[in-house]
């Protein structure tokens, strides 16, 4: 009889292509047998309980490379050199197959596939040994099946994510069973994904309100934002026309697979559809956090300490367990505490700024017209409506303000601690000690009251929330039959929710201008959120045309990549190259023309340049370790790695 052994309240189990399982054959004295875990619900239970630890550990948006976000290998942040330097070996092209930087989270291959192998573990063991429901609430079982089955489902998306085409493991692989697992095509796991998500949603529940102790496990609405991401994916340029109509170079196993084909946006519409329009009890399951009105700054201890600049409800939808409840279609709870918050605090709080925003992100806030329509900083439209790139951070989306510390940034400001951010003196000053590179510091998810005096639990994010299916219905609506009145005021509706104005009526027509839309609002909307770093690959940026060709026009620009980054702004050339080869920043400087006025003395803004980046078509999939490789010689090797 196999033993599988407790240590520290959790089960072990063996990695998945390591397959050395010769330790369960160990004689501990609290060992149990196998049969003794699987005839016992409540054992049972406790490993369903950590396939969803592993889950969490597997994609944690705060801390997805230990103990920094994803946001720093892409144009969203720029790291610090601190834990080994991790996110800037990324953008120095300092990994390969036998280096994965901050690979020590499960989110790996290895990690991953482990946390497969457990869930596999946990069916068959549940099939074998006809596990008893729980006496004390019946129908239990039948809901932790079902969220096994949509966490194996869920592991393997966030593998596909990584790596693109990766064998399907739905069984329990033995040591002396032969390593020659093989990959499959995008598309097939995608479907298997679903597979596995239907099997899941047969057995959840519709809704547990945050009454119920079981609040935060899966239920059917996660099963269906499970398929509609599957979904997307499948539709988006990687996997869907990547040679044939976006120029793709690479090639993988299976290529000829992914021509272009219209239905998957089909399918990725109805996906969306049937989760913004899933009911429960005759009213929809999802909705939009619209607590707080227009007059509310306050922040978690009731202050006002923004000088009225940060609504209360972008803070609180990351807090308030109803936003959770409502909007959140699938969330790991205490995703990290209050330590995160120091290590992105400003220095002027004894912080050390782990991350700070680039003027790539920046720009992707809307200006906010004098007709009442949003607009890029960097069109037209902007610029002769009053936006001024020397004053840039006047009439902006609200969502902004409470993500971004910027020069001149009420923070903390009011009669007893008077705190105007000042990124030209003092410890806050660009390139001072633990200081901003870049320009900015990172203000959302924080809980601004915080003094460092307690402790608290921060949940946030959620993995998927309601607007990212919305995003992906109306992308799909527009991919197929172009931009409409519905979708038109579905992507106002998600604005308004953040007190912006909504998109020029030029998106109701005009297909080009609603895709643009559409991706800036992903990158508004989930700054930070573990979103963009896949999105940019998904969406082939790197490598399309029309980024290409804005790179060498910043190129020939200037002598110098400062000069570049000015004068390519000044000839209105649009927003800076999404190729991930360079990231900006924008710094003060003493003018008597400054209009950012702090302690007496006037600035004007300039922007500059931060460092220049590497990113080749190789890094649209992460490289499969060489060990695995040697492991299992039938797995090819990602393209060029």
């Amino acid at each position: 009889m196999k033993r599988i052994i407790y240590t520290a309240g959790l089960i072990i189990i063996s990695c998945f292509f390591a397959c050395n399982d010769d330790f369960l054959d160990r004689e501990p004295d609290d060992q149990i047998t196998e049969q003794q875990v699987f005839t016992r619900f409540e054992k049972v239970d406790r490993l369903v309980s950590e396939a969803y630890y592993r889950a969490r550990k597997a994609n944690s948006p705060l801390v997805f490379f230990s103990h920094f976000s994803s946001s720093a290998i892409t144009d969203e942040c720029e790291g610090s050199t601190v834990e080994g330097n991790i996110t800037n070996n990324y953008n120095t092209g300092a990994w390969n197959s036998n280096s994965i930087p901050g690979n020590n989270n499960g989110q790996f291959w290895e990690g991953l596939y482990t946390s497969i192998r457990h869930t596999n573990v946990i069916l068959e063991g549940i099939e074998k040994y006809q596990t008893p429901d729980n006496p004390l609430q019946p129908g239990d079982l039948q809901c932790r099946i079902g969220e096994v089955y949509f966490l194996r489902a869920y592991f393997h998306l966030l593998l596909l994510r990584l790596y693109g085409e990766v064998p399907y493991i739905d069984k329990v692989i033995k040591s002396d069973d032969p390593m020659q697992f093989k990959k499959e095509s995008v598309h097939s796991v995608i479907e298997k994904i679903i597979a596995d998500a239907n099997e899941a949603y047969k057995r959840v529940p519709a809704f547990y309100g945050q009454s119920n102790i079981n609040f935060g496990r899966i239920e059917k609405g996660a099963c269906l934002g499970l398929i509609a991401v599957a979904r997307w994916i499948g539709a988006t340029p990687l996997y869907n026309g990547a040679k044939d109509k976006f120029g793709y170079t690479g090639s993988r196993q299976f290529e000829s697979e992914y021509s272009y084909d219209v239905k998957r946006w089909t399918a990725a519409k109805d996906a969306a559809a049937a989760v913004i329009n899933f009911q429960v009890e005759g009213r929809s399951r999802y909705s939009l956090y619209e607590r707080h009105d227009q007059t509310d700054f306050k922040d978690n201890n009731n202050q006002d300490l923004n000088n009225s600049t940060v609504y209360a409800r972008l803070w609180d939808m990351y807090y308030d367990m109803n936003a959770f409840e409502n909007e959140a279609i699938f969330f790991m709870a205490r995703d990290k505490s209050q330590a995160w918050q120091g290590d992105v605090y400003p220095p002027s709080r004894s912080g050390s700024s782990r991350q700070q925003p680039v003027q790539e992100q920046v720009d992707e806030y809307e200006y906010i017209a004098p007709d009442g329509y949003g607009y890029p900083v960097y069109s037209a439209n902007a610029r002769t409506a009053g936006y001024d790139d020397a004053n840039p951070y006047l009439k902006r989306d609200p969502r902004f303000y409470r993500d971004i510390i910027y020069h001149g940034a009420p923070y903390r400001d009011n009669s007893n601690n008077r705190k105007t951010t000042n990124t030209a003196t003092g410890s806050d000053k660009i390139g001072a000690s633990n200081a901003t590179t870049t320009g900015y510091y990172l203000r959302k998810f924080q809980k601004e009251a915080y003094n460092k005096s307690g402790s608290f639990d921060i949940n946030c994010p959620p993995v998927w929330r309601l607007p990212e299916f919305i995003y992906i219905y109306c992308e799909a609506v527009n991919e197929i039959s172009g931009p409409n009145q519905e979708i038109y005021d579905m992507m106002n509706r998600v604005r308004a929710r953040s007190f912006m104005v909504p998109m020029p009526p030029s998106a109701k027509v005009d297909a080009a201008v609603m895709r643009d839309y559409i991706k800036r609002e992903r990158r508004v909307e989930f700054f930070y959120e573990d979103k963009r770093p896949w999105q940019c690959r998904l969406y082939l940026e790197p490598s399309s045309t029309t980024e290409l060709t804005k790179e060498a026009v910043w190129k020939a620009s200037g002598s110098t990549n400062t000069e570049r980054s000015q004068n390519y702004w000044k000839g209105n050339n649009g927003a800076y190259p999404k190729c991930q080869r360079m990231i900006n920043g924008m710094r003060p400087v003493q003018s008597d023309e400054g209009k950012i006025i702090i302690g007496g003395v006037k600035y004007k803004m300039e922007r500059f340049c931060v460092e220049e980046r590497v990113f080749s078509t190789k890094h649209y999939l992460f490289p499969i370790m060489y060990t695995e490789l040697q492991r299992c010689p039938t797995l090819a090797q990602n393209p060029e790695w």
